[in-house]
């Protein structure tokens, strides 16, 4: 029976960082989700200070359903905040808000690497559709050539990953920057803001770990099949 120690080895422990980055941060949010501004600003008060505070009166800042599910949508030019942080005044929730104000500011800008990753989504997402169809015809084939055709398709989602670091990790600086300068919390608050983007920050690093763990198991197993034919 085969057993398939590259998993084990690579990526399994790339999918443990993973599920703790997860765990923490939602435990993080958790634990700062309790402590309120004592200005009382809510999230979404706090997001339209910051998208204002950069001329971005046209961004619009919506309620959506769920939990962390906020997001900033190039497309409609809108922020769509959660259940746990539009109303909410938690310190935990103003981080999360300014984060994605922080985002709607890096569009406006022309931040390089959102862009960037903006233009690969397309492609991203046709290479991982065609990723593992052609790296399992082209080792059945004894096609390494397609095989490793279709690890470079896997690659784009890696590259995209890669891009998404520099870009949470400067809207979370810009989140920080304006929640200062902007005196929406007190000195003594900041650290909720800061260890939520901190913990969400982790995801991303995971994320690309993961990614990256399994771009290295493919290139071992295709490059194992092509010596064994």
């Amino acid at each position: 029976m085969y057993f398939d120690t590259t998993y084990l080895v690579l990526v399994m422990p790339a999918v443990l960082l993973a599920m703790f980055a997860s765990s923490k941060v939602n435990s993080t949010f958790e634990k700062f989700s309790k402590q309120h501004s004592r200005r009382n600003i809510t999230g979404a008060q706090a997001a339209r200070t910051v998208l204002d505070r950069n001329g971005l009166r046209d961004v619009r800042i919506e309620h959506v359903s769920g939990k962390l599910t906020d997001h900033y949508d190039p497309r409609t030019n809108v922020i769509r905040l959660s259940d746990s942080v539009y109303s909410s005044t938690s310190t935990a929730a103003i981080g999360v808000a300014c984060h994605e104000a922080g985002h709607a500011v890096q569009y406006a800008v022309n931040y390089a690497p959102i862009k960037l990753r903006a233009a690969i989504i397309p492609i991203t997402n046709i290479g991982s559709q065609l990723a593992m169809p052609l790296i399992l015809l082209g080792i059945l084939l004894n096609m390494f050539d397609l095989a490793y055709l279709g690890i470079a398709c896997f690659g784009l989602s890696t590259v995209f990953q890669l891009l998404t670091l520099p870009t949470e990790f400067n809207a979370s600086r810009r989140a920080l920057a304006a929640i200062e300068e902007s005196y929406i919390l007190y000195d003594d608050e900041m650290v909720g803001a800061k260890k939520t983007l901190s913990a969400a920050a982790m995801t991303y690093v995971a994320a690309l770990a993961v990614s990256l763990a399994q771009l290295l198991r493919l290139l071992i197993l295709v490059g194992g099949n092509r010596r064994r034919n």
